[in-house]
């Protein structure tokens, strides 16, 4: 989600996402969802960024047919600066968005009600990316540095967490620019990344990038999340479900077979090249299906990890402890992958 934020990626992106087709909320229709206009139910998916690999299981979905399978017309809205895809969906706007984790809380602590129902990665890719050639080989190495630089975006929940637990005082943190200019031109550079788009950037200039996993450090929020209303949670589960058992599919799809998908994700967002999709998907892989975890249990959440992400939020001071309930910040019960059983005719 960090593929260099040219203002030439920002207009064509934006521009492509303003030819899609106006979506409709589900709370300007009948209780079944129906449009009236046909058999299959209208829904809108916003994202939180740029079409890339990050939303490959949602496209899949979308491309492989699966969304039809369970009735729905589904409508992705490319996302971008500064889209509020999760206020978006708690105020109706859409009916479903992609978001992390850590916004959601934050979101939940501001009366956003809204619920995760699904994650695809179970380790989150964000990381700190620096040059193998610094000697840096995890992030704890950082304090004993004297003479660093880091930039990251300072606000950010995984940045302030990372600067409670690491001793960063000597080491300059400088704001994130966007791109990875500097990190080819400087070596005890370090720059915010996520494991499947700079690193490749900085490869394709002939650079040597390692990623520092900030879960690695125990900051490992839920990304890409599949999240509704609770509204929509509530009173239409039967919708959220088929969303939910659509979306998974999808994702099993498009890690296991995603050319079909990157080609479509790539006609959305030119300046997504068939190349680096092959590398993101290379590189959600172990994220979405890390050793020992079945394929069947994708999309899986635990209440100990949003406990632990509650309770990080609160230590950083970003949630007021104790306003926020995390069992009440996502919801297991629409991770069936197969339709329930018709009764026989």
């Amino acid at each position: 989600m960090n593929v260099s934020r040219g203002w030439l990626t920002v207009a064509l992106c934006l521009a492509i996402g303003c030819q899609a087709e106006k979506p409709t909320s589900l709370s300007d229709r009948g209780d079944d969802g129906s449009s009236g206009q046909s058999q299959l139910i209208d829904v809108s998916l916003a994202l939180n960024w740029f079409p890339e690999a990050e939303h490959g299981g949602y496209y899949a979905a979308l491309v492989h047919g699966y969304y039809e399978e369970e009735g729905l017309r589904v409508t992705i809205r490319p996302g971008g600066p500064k889209v509020p895809v999760i206020s978006d969906v708690a105020e109706g706007k859409v009916d479903f968005g992609v978001d992390n984790a850590d916004k959601l809380l934050l979101l939940r602590a501001q009366q956003a009600e809204v619920v995760a129902v699904m994650s695809p990665l179970q380790n989150s890719p964000r990381c700190i990316m620096v040059h193998k050639s610094s000697g840096l080989t995890k992030l704890e190495d950082l304090a004993q540095k004297k003479s660093f630089t880091l930039a990251m975006n300072s606000g950010q929940p995984f940045a302030q967490y990372l600067k409670k637990v690491v001793n960063l005082d000597g080491v300059q943190v400088v704001n994130y620019p966007g791109n990875v200019a500097q990190f080819l031109e400087q070596t005890d550079y370090g720059q915010q990344a996520y494991s499947f788009s700079e690193p490749f950037l900085a490869e394709r200039e002939k650079s040597d990038p390692l990623c520092l996993m900030l879960s690695d450090i125990g900051f490992n929020a839920y990304t890409s999340l599949l999240i509704a209303r609770q509204e929509a949670v509530s009173q239409k589960p039967d919708l959220v479900a088929r969303m939910t058992r659509a979306s998974i599919k999808g994702w099993k799809k498009y890690l296991a077979e995603p050319d079909q998908t990157n080609k479509y994700i790539h006609e959305q967002n030119p300046e997504m090249g068939m190349e680096i999709l092959a590398y993101g998907v290379n590189a959600l892989r172990p994220l979405c299906l890390p050793t020992g975890f079945d394929e069947s249990q994708l999309g899986m959440m635990t209440a100990e990890r949003w406990q632990t992400l509650t309770d990080q939020m609160g230590e950083i001071g970003l949630i007021k402890p104790g306003t926020i309930k995390s069992g009440e910040t996502f919801s297991l019960a629409f991770l069936k992958t197969e339709p329930a059983t018709k009764p026989a005719e």
